[in-house]
Parts: C-alpha cells; sequence; structure tokens
C-alpha cells in the first residue's frame, strides 16, 4: 500500500497549480476587450448608470483588489453575482456542471469501447485487411475536425433520419443518453484513433517481449498470454494517453457543446465571453482546471494499480 502514499500529498503538491490557473485566468479576461456594465445597461446607457453597475460588482476597483475580492470570496464558496444571468455565480455553474460530466464520461465510455475491440483485433491479426481496415479508421479520425463532424453526424441522424434530437440535454437518464448520443459520438470519433494506434503499437511490443516467448515456451495458450499478459501490460501507456486526452476534451466540449446546444459548462463558457461576464468566466476555468487535475490524479492511480514497479 505504500505506492499509494501519493494520495495523501499529491492534493496539496496541486494547491500551487490552482493559484496559478486563477491568475492567469484573471489575468486573460481582464484583457477582454468591452465594458461589462456598457454590454449589461446597452448602447444608451447613461455614464451615471454605468458607473453605478460597476461600484455595484467592483470592476471600478484596482486589478489586485479585485483579485484579492475573487480569492477571498472562492475560498468562502462564493464567487460573486453574475453580470448576464443576475444570479449567485455558484448557482449558474452547478447547473451546467451535469450535463458536461455526462457527456465526458459517455464519450470516454464510446471511444474506449470502440478503440479497445478495433486495436486487439489489428495487433491479433497485424498485417492483414483487418489491420489494413483498422489504420484507415485510425488515420481518417485523426483528420476530422470535431466541428465538422459533429455538424455532418447531425445533418446525416438528426435531420435527414430523424434518429437523434438536434439539440439539448433531455430529461432523465435514457433521455440524456438519447439527446447527447450524437455529441459523444462525435468526441468518440475524434478521441478513439488515438488510442487505436496508441494500444496497437503497444501490443504489437508487447508480443514481442522476452517473457512472452518464455510463456510460450511453457506451452502456454496464444489466446491467454495475449489476453492475460499482453493486454494488461499495454493498458498502462494507453491509459496514460487517455487521461491526456481526456483533459484537453474538458476544454473541447466548448465546441461539441455549441454545435449540439448542449447546456453545459463549455456553452456556458462562450456566452459568457461574449457577455463580458468575467466572474463567471474565471468560475468556469477554475472548473475546467479542477476537472484535468481530478482526471490526471485519477490516472496516477490507476497506473499505480496496473504496474506494480509504478511509485509516484
Amino acid at each position: 500500500m505504500h505506492r499509494f502514499k501519493f494520495v495523501l500529498y499529491r492534493p496539496i503538491q496541486l494547491l500551487p497549480v490552482l493559484i496559478g490557473v486563477s491568475i492567469v485566468t484573471f489575468i486573460l479576461v481582464q484583457l477582454i476587450p468591452g465594458d461589462p456594465a456598457r454590454i449589461l445597461l446597452g448602447a444608451k446607457a447613461t455614464p451615471e448608470a454605468i458607473a453605478e453597475v460597476r461600484e455595484k460588482f467592483g470592476l471600478d476597483q484596482p486589478l489586485v483588489l479585485q483579485y484579492v475580492h475573487f480569492m477571498k470570496n472562492l475560498l468562502q464558496g462564493e464567487l460573486g453575482r453574475s453580470i448576464i444571468y443576475r444570479a449567485p455565480v455558484l448557482s449558474v455553474v452547478e447547473q451546467r456542471v451535469a450535463p458536461t460530466l455526462f457527456l465526458l464520461i459517455y464519450g470516454v465510455v464510446l471511444s474506449v469501447l470502440l478503440a479497445v475491440p478495433l486495436a486487439l483485433a489489428a495487433a491479433w491479426r497485424a498485417g492483414s485487411s483487418v489491420d489494413q481496415a483498422v489504420r484507415v479508421f485510425s488515420t481518417a479520425g485523426i483528420g476530422l475536425p470535431a466541428f465538422w463532424l459533429g455538424i455532418m453526424l447531425m445533418l446525416l441522424f438528426s435531420i435527414e433520419l430523424r434518429l437523434f434530437p438536434v439539440s439539448g440535454y433531455g430529461e432523465g437518464a435514457l433521455s440524456h443518453l438519447h439527446h447527447l448520443f450524437l455529441p459523444a459520438l462525435t468526441i468518440s470519433i475524434a478521441l478513439a484513433p488515438v488510442l487505436v494506434r496508441n494500444l496497437r503499437a503497444t501490443l504489437l511490443a508487447q508480443l514481442e517481449s522476452d517473457y512472452v516467448s518464455a510463456e510460450r515456451a511453457k506451452g502456454l495458450p496464444e489466446r491467454a498470454i495475449y489476453l492475460g499478459h499482453v493486454f494488461r501490460n499495454s493498458l498502462i501507456p494507453t491509459v496514460n494517453l487517455l487521461g491526456v486526452n481526456v483533459s484537453w476534451l474538458i476544454g473541447g466540449t466548448v465546441v461539441i457543446e455549441s454545435v449540439y446546444s448542449v447546456p453545459g459548462l463549455g456553452q456556458l463558457m462562450v456566452s459568457s465571453i461574449f457577455g463580458r461576464d468575467y466572474l463567471v468566466v474565471q468560475a468556469v476555468t477554475l472548473m475546467f482546471a479542477i476537472g484535468v487535475i481530478l482526471v490526471n490524479f485519477f490516472v496516477d492511480i490507476v497506473t499505480v494499480a496496473l504496474d506494480p514497479r509504478v511509485e509516484m
């Protein structure tokens, strides 16, 4: 169990990362052109009304004081009030977490279900027509932009065939699965080819290892060697690659949610940027950062569990 001791101190090491993310996010948000108070009140607003709104939301204070106020509220679980939604930022963000989280998990599950069988089949029959077909799929999938793929899937399955909704999140688990299938499929088609290429290459490398030759010499069945030992040892680099890509997907949901109008954090981020809703943008960015950190933390745990030789 000593190999898992990093679980105790790793969260403490991640605190400086969150502080750094909050500072960078705060500075970048302030560089967005436009005055939130003027956008909120409209072009015909008087200078007095604009000044009153700026004072109400603390926009008239120096940037250092604005950041200190933001961090103080953050530690107290209070992120201020949204300028656009006129509600507590925390409640606005909380309402959008579930669709994004559901979509990410849905997309990753579909990616794994698609990638693992394809990689196993390709490596088992290396050089065959099956292997060539899988390699073509992986190469083509990597080159397809997510936004274009999402639009094409929507045109085919939603508008032409009318099998899935064009947009939305639905109500209830089954409705969520139905509404988010195309967005999740878009994620899986973008993610699975990367996993297939990596897992296939790792499987082929493992098949050439000395321990495989030793097990064959003992008379173990080829299928037992392949699935019981080669596959398990090949999972470690693939799990790490999956963690990196899931971290990328957390930010990439902005595009997919915008294409399918999923009411998640990505769509909230886009609308808040255009509305100059600084506090919401900061909160969503912090949520993305926390998500990336948690994913990498989970990947570390899985890596140690899969390989007894690894210590964090």
